[in-house]
């Protein structure tokens, strides 16, 4: 029973993060092209570097938190260890969503607020003196 619970467990964990991964990437791209002001490239090839980042810390946690320590005897044991695993592989991948969201409100708004202090025309060292 053990090893069925693993394979469960592999066969639910695993396209999660692929569908988590897929709806993150499709939905953030608007916000990064907003963080990055317009820059489409940019915003795509970050995107793809975050989807990268994504499927190698979560698919490594999923497959890191495969060992169980003790021995799935009946239906009930497989049922409470893909319960207690399945949420605890949803609860990280939910902090990493949270986390990726804040830092990149921080940029937003970092760059939100310079363009706000920047002058609407740059300066052309002339001062008009008496034009009235």
């Amino acid at each position: 029973m053990t090893v069925v619970s693993y394979l469960i467990y592999l066969s639910i964990a695993v396209p999660l993060t692929i569908w988590v991964a897929r709806t993150l990437s499709r939905n953030g791209r608007i916000f990064l092209v907003d963080v990055f002001h317009g820059n489409d490239d940019f915003a795509d090839a970050v995107n793809r570097l975050l989807v990268v980042g994504f499927y190698l810390v979560n698919l490594g946690f999923v497959t890191l938190f495969l060992r169980s320590g003790s021995t799935v005897v009946d239906a009930r044991g497989v049922i409470e260890q893909l319960s207690v695993k399945l949420g605890i592989v949803m609860v990280v991948l939910g902090v990493l969503h949270l986390m990726n969201v804040w830092i990149f409100n921080a940029i937003r708004r970092r760059s939100r607020l310079e363009e706000m202090t920047s002058p609407p025309v740059p300066p052309n060292n002339h001062v008009v003196v008496g034009a009235y």
